[in-house]
C-alpha cells in the first residue's frame, strides 16, 4: 500500500519512512524484548501490568520518553505476532509516530496491520535498495 493512501478510520499523517543511519533522530532505535515489562501471572498475555486500557490521557500524565515506552510495550506483542523477525525494528519505526495516531492503531487493529505491513514493506525495499547499492559497489570495483 502507499505511504500517501488513506486508510479508512485511520487519521492522515504517520508516514514511515527508513532513515539512514547518519540521519536517524535520537530516539529512533530498534524497539527489543528487553523494554517488555515483566508479566504477573494472571494478566492477558502481550499487556503490560496496569495497563489494559491506554488513553491519551493517561499518557499525558508522563513525559515524552515514558510515553513512548508505554505504547512500544502495548505495541511489540501486537507486531511480534505478525512479523517476529522484524518487531524491534518496526516497533521502533512505529513509535516516531503521533502518539495520537499510536493510541488510534492501539484501538482499531486493522489500522495497526495496515500500517505494520507498510513498514514491512519500506524496511524490505530499503533492504533490496542496500542490497543493489552494494553489489553495483562490488561491480564498480572488480571492473
Amino acid at each position: 500500500m502507499p505511504v500517501s493512501q488513506q486508510v479508512p478510520g485511520r487519521p492522515q499523517g504517520g508516514q514511515l519512512s527508513v532513515p539512514a543511519a547518519s540521519n536517524r533522530q535520537a530516539g529512533y532505535e530498534e524497539y527489543s524484548a528487553g523494554h517488555m515489562m515483566k508479566q504477573h501471572q494472571g494478566q492477558n498475555p502481550g499487556m503490560p501490568q496496569g495497563q489494559d486500557t491506554l488513553t491519551a490521557t493517561m499518557l499525558a500524565t508522563f513525559p515524552p520518553q515514558e510515553q513512548k515506552q508505554m505504547l512500544g510495550e502495548r505495541l511489540f506483542p501486537l507486531i511480534s505476532g505478525m512479523f517476529p523477525d522484524m518487531a524491534g525494528k518496526i516497533t521502533g519505526m512505529l513509535l516516531e509516530i503521533d502518539n495520537s495516531e499510536l493510541l488510534h492503531m492501539l484501538k482499531f487493529q486493522e489500522s495497526l496491520k495496515a500500517k505494520v505491513e507498510e513498514a514491512f514493506d519500506l524496511l524490505q525495499a530499503h533492504r533490496a535498495k542496500e542490497e543493489n547499492d552494494d553489489s553495483e559497489g562490488k561491480h564498480l570495483l572488480t571492473t
